[in-house]
């Protein structure tokens, strides 16, 4: 007999950034419980399911979750108690009708996902399979390439560069083990050229360092320094990717934006799809997030028919794991990848689906953190089960970045032999 779900419980907790989030505990009647912590993002689309928050000024500056801890132990716990916890679709499927919003916004989609997550877990662990496999099935053996970010700027740090991510892409080692050494070796190459420059070492909120750079292309090139100083090559061992994160920079014209932090000034669509294609040229470049604002359809339409051929054109903000927005995407050539993010949608179920729609269309998708983790190492079984190949989940500092590639690592050891990594 399947086990069965006998308590769903909740508390509040502190992410990385020291802000309240959700984590939920999901007890079967055999004992074993499964624990799963929520992140939350920072830069976020406009259509992202809904992040309860509680709105009172006297705790956390309103950003107290107790709310949703309120809704999973009032309102959904009822519900699930008793059923077993092998049926994931028939339980998310529940929550969402009880939700009966578009965006989760009665629950909350921090409610909604944690009870998700801890239900796979509590499965997993009841079936004595890893998550990665419960997940994934017995074929699961792909480790992804850890896109590690080691430029913070954007919304994500206090700096004079607009771009938010600037990531190093081991898609030349030979195993994921080697691929993390590549680019954390290349983390401490770019340490000792920005110390060197007497340029700041402090980290932003996804563990890469924010310098105050001269351009946003000076970035780039103090990278390109950094990977060399290791040891590697670029283009050949360690690629580049980017997020450029531009709805954090557009105006009220969904074609226009103003890179305030560098100087550079305003803008256009095309200006930027140029800046672009000179930089493809230039620099190692293997993948672009959100290159224009989540509005700017057109201008993701122009960068994917201009650059699509040459290196993989991530939607973010403009798609949110959402299969309505993905499904726009595919059938208007907007990207040819999905940035996937568990809490953009808001349950375990809809995110496999967003993934299931990119497989379907020959589309690439790129499982990603949030800003504001936790040490939760969900997303590292979850990317591997998805066998999507890429991973971005921060820098090689702070805790809550490292305990994902620690996981990694772990599963990679368990695989043996049958693991495999390319890009």
């Amino acid at each position: 007999m399947a086990p069965k779900i006998a308590a769903v419980k909740a508390l509040e907790i502190l992410d990385s950034r020291g802000n309240p989030t959700v984590r939920v505990m999901v007890t079967l009647d055999n004992g074993i419980m499964g624990k799963a912590s929520v992140p939350s993002g920072a830069s976020t689309g406009e259509n992202e399911a809904l992040e309860l928050r509680d709105g009172d000024p006297r705790r956390y500056g309103g950003k107290g979750v107790l709310k949703a801890v309120a809704n999973v132990q009032d309102k959904i716990a009822p519900q699930l108690i008793g059923l077993e916890v092998y049926r994931q679709v028939e339980i998310d499927r529940l929550m969402l009708d009880l939700d009966g919003t578009p965006n989760k916004a009665t629950l909350g989609a921090n409610a909604i996902l944690g009870v998700s997550m801890a239900v796979a877990r509590a499965a997993a662990l009841a079936a004595g399979l890893p998550l990665y496999q419960y997940l994934g099935g017995p074929g699961s053996r792909r480790l992804p390439v850890p896109c590690m970010n080691i430029i913070n700027g954007g919304a994500h740090a206090d700096n004079s560069v607009d771009i938010q991510e600037f990531m190093a892409v081991p898609l030349g080692a030979p195993t994921y083990r080697e691929g993390l050494r590549y680019v954390a070796e290349t983390f401490h190459a770019l340490k000792g050229l920005l110390k060197a420059r007497n340029l700041a070492t402090s980290v932003g909120d996804e563990g890469g360092f924010a310098p105050n750079l001269s351009s946003n292309e000076a970035a780039m090139e103090v990278i390109i320094q950094a990977i060399e100083k290791a040891g590697y090559q670029p283009g050949k061992d360690i690629a580049i990717a980017l997020d450029s994160a531009a709805s954090s920079f557009v105006t009220d014209q969904p074609d226009v934006y103003d890179l305030q932090k560098s100087g550079t000034g305003r803008k256009t669509s095309d200006d930027l799809i140029a800046m672009a294609e000179e930089w493809v040229k230039k620099y190692p470049i293997v993948l672009w997030e959100d290159p224009l604002a989540e509005n700017d359809w057109e201008g993701f339409r122009k960068f994917t028919e201009r650059l699509g051929d040459k290196i993989e054109v991530v939607g973010d903000d403009i798609f949110v794991t959402n299969t309505k927005y993905i499904g726009r995407g595919i059938k208007e050539k907007s990207a040819n990848a999905a940035l996937i993010k568990l809490n953009q949608i808001g349950s375990v179920t809809e995110t496999i689906e967003a993934i299931g729609m990119c497989q379907a269309a020959g589309w690439r998708y790129f499982i990603s953190h949030r800003s504001g983790e936790t040490e939760d190492d969900f997303l590292a079984d979850f990317a591997v089960a998805m066998n999507g190949g890429q991973l971005k989940t921060g820098s090689a500092s702070r805790s809550e970045r490292i305990a994902k590639y620690n996981r990694l690592l772990e599963i990679e050891m368990e695989l043996g032999g049958l693991a495999t990594y390319y890009w």
